[in-house]
Formats: C-alpha cells, structure tokens, sequence
C-alpha cells in the first residue's frame, strides 16, 4: 500500500472547508486494482472495509485522476475491480462498505467544499469520460462505476449521488 495516513469522515469536512472555492468537481473512481492497494493519483483511497486513507492533507493539491480534468477536482478512488472487464466486475468487485463509505465521503465533501451533490458537481470517471469521448458511450476506455455490481447495472453515478444526497438530507453525517 503507497504510503497514506487513515481519516474518518468527519475530518474530511475540515479538510473540504479549507479547499472550498479552489474545488468545483469531484470525480469518483475504482482504482482498478487489488483491495488494500492504495494509489497516490487519488486523494481519498478507500478500502474494501470502508476504511478512508488520504494521500495528501490538501484537497486543492492537483492530482492525476481524470484525463483533463485534475484542476480544481478531488479524486477519489475505491480500491476494487482488479482484472474487471466491461461484462464484469473481476474478483473484486466493490463492496457494500466501499459504497456506503463512498456516498458519505461525497456528502461530507458537497457540505464542506459548498456545492450540491449532484451531476454538475460530482461524477464518475465513465460519466465524465464519456463526456470527454473515451467512455463507455463509445470505446469503454474508462468505465469506473458505470454500474456497482453485476446484478444491478444501474448508473452507478446516480446510485452513489442518491446515497449522498441522503445522507445530507438525515444530516447523518
């Protein structure tokens, strides 16, 4: 695992409040590797138990995550999908824990950064790629959460952005 230092929820409320006006966008990723395999491209890692790393203590800080897109963007990523291929998820697929962790960590960020949850704000990486003509609209070169598991291939986007819109709405978090 690349070296990362392990935050909760709350705390990154904090971290989204000092990089608010310099984020507009954030972009949601599988990373394409193993469980417990942490990438530094990311600013949020989080584990298959739903364990959050960060990689930097600056949200603002560019990272490359997104084709074209880094400026002003977080990344995060959930460490799954190793040997995933369009037809499917791999042998590690996300989990349920990476997922709710996911939406949480969105809804906190939304607060904390100043915008709302929704798609003008917060992406995956196969919504914005088929923006940007390399998604799953066309040659499926990046499809990160185009769906969450095999038996329900429903926009994992919209998924996600729903979980977190909730959670904002209980004010859970």
């Amino acid at each position: 695992m690349v070296l990362m230092k392990k935050i909760a929820v709350p705390d990154l409320g904090e971290m989204a409040e000092s990089a608010a006006g310099k984020i507009d966008r954030i972009f949601l990723h599988w990373s394409a590797g193993h469980y417990h395999q942490a990438f530094a491209d990311y600013h949020i890692n989080i584990n298959a138990d739903g364990e959050i790393y960060i990689s930097t203590d600056d949200l603002a800080e560019t990272k490359d995550h997104t084709w074209r897109q880094n400026s002003g963007a977080v990344g995060i990523a959930i460490l799954c999908c190793a040997f995933a291929a369009t037809n499917n998820l791999g042998n590690e697929p996300p989990t349920q824990a990476q997922i709710e962790t996911m939406a949480q960590v969105v809804a906190v960020l939304c607060q904390g950064l100043g915008f709302p949850c929704n798609y003008d704000h917060v992406r995956t990486h196969a919504e914005q790629a088929d923006l940007d003509g390399y998604g799953p609209a066309t040659t499926c070169e990046r499809w990160d959460l185009w769906f969450l598991s095999e038996a329900d291939r429903s926009n994992g986007g919209d998924i996600i952005r729903g979980k977190a819109n909730w959670y904002i709405e209980q004010r859970i978090i």
